[in-house]
């Protein structure tokens, strides 16, 4: 409820609590960003709110992987540089982004959109689960065509390869073994960091060094 006692607009206190609400942003580190917004000429708060507005309405998935983009393809599994046949599972962009810092990686992603988490609610058809299985699937009938092409049965397109890279903690290995289990009879290699990431550390908060390190040694995986 709005009191005139706490703030001397109703606009502004509208503002803070927008703000308020985002993730780890208090009440008075809200009031100071609203101030210095309020304090920034029209046409930089015009910007920023454009800003706000195009990331709703125009930020895209990628149709294959779920990363963000601005078109229904990602840059990244758009370039015909990056090895398609080595998919990497992650549960978030922020994910994608610090294995992309590490700039150890050439494959392509999976993002799942979370992890299983049922005190949570979060179950399997809650994140992109499916979706992987199905782009395994393609990617085998995308196999068939080529061999029964001419010659096709010649051409070898190597083992696809899916690197469970998901967080150490309960959540991220109950979903690293729920993925194997789904996929385990589709022929593929399927594989996951090597544990240079201590039990129960987040991807998003390893070092770049760390995190190369445990791609490039990366192991089978056991479940």
């Amino acid at each position: 409820m709005y009191s005139v006692d706490k703030y001397p607009s109703k606009i502004l206190q509208e503002a803070v609590e927008a703000i308020g609400s985002l993730p780890g942003v208090g009440s008075r580190s809200a009031l100071r960003l609203a101030l210095h917004l309020l304090g920034q000429p029209a046409d930089s708060i015009h910007h920023f709110t454009e800003a706000i507005n195009r990331l709703a309405d125009d930020v895209q998935y990628c149709r294959t992987c779920q990363m963000v983009s601005d078109a229904d393809t990602c840059p990244i599994c758009a370039d015909r540089t990056r090895d398609a046949r080595t998919i990497c599972v992650v549960e978030s962009v922020r994910d994608v982004m610090s294995i992309e810092a590490t700039g150890q990686y050439r494959g392509v992603y999976h993002v799942l959109g979370g992890i299983i988490s049922p005190i949570d609610g979060i179950g399997p058809s809650d994140i992109h689960i499916r979706e992987l299985v199905e782009r395994i699937g393609r990617m085998h009938e995308e196999d068939a065509a080529v061999e029964d092409l001419p010659g096709g049965d010649s051409v070898s397109r190597g083992d696809i390869e899916i690197i469970l890279a998901l967080s150490g903690d309960v959540e991220g290995e109950t979903t690293a073994l729920y993925i194997y289990r789904q996929i385990e009879d589709k022929g593929v290699k399927v594989t996951t960091l090597a544990r240079g990431l201590g039990f129960g550390d987040d991807l998003e908060y390893a070092d770049t060094l760390t995190l190369g390190r445990s791609l490039t040694a990366r192991q089978p995986f056991r479940p």
